[in-house]
């Protein structure tokens, strides 16, 4: 009997480091759009957090 747990992880689609010899021109624009995509999430969550952190000093601050 085999839990969820136990069940293999599917693997991601793309990974760090993975050798980009065997990829075409086209999968690779795919991979620099969908990590410059990652990388805006991943600016406005650090700003948004930024930004809370700036508020909450300025609040204690008074």
């Amino acid at each position: 009997m085999t839990t969820e747990d136990d069940a293999p992880r599917p693997r991601p689609a793309m990974e760090i480091g993975q050798p980009l010899e065997l990829l075409s021109a086209a999968e690779l624009e795919a991979r620099i759009a969908a990590l410059k995509a990652e990388i805006a999430r991943l600016e406005a969550a650090r700003d948004a957090k930024r930004a809370a952190t700036a508020a909450a000093e300025a609040f204690f601050r008074k």
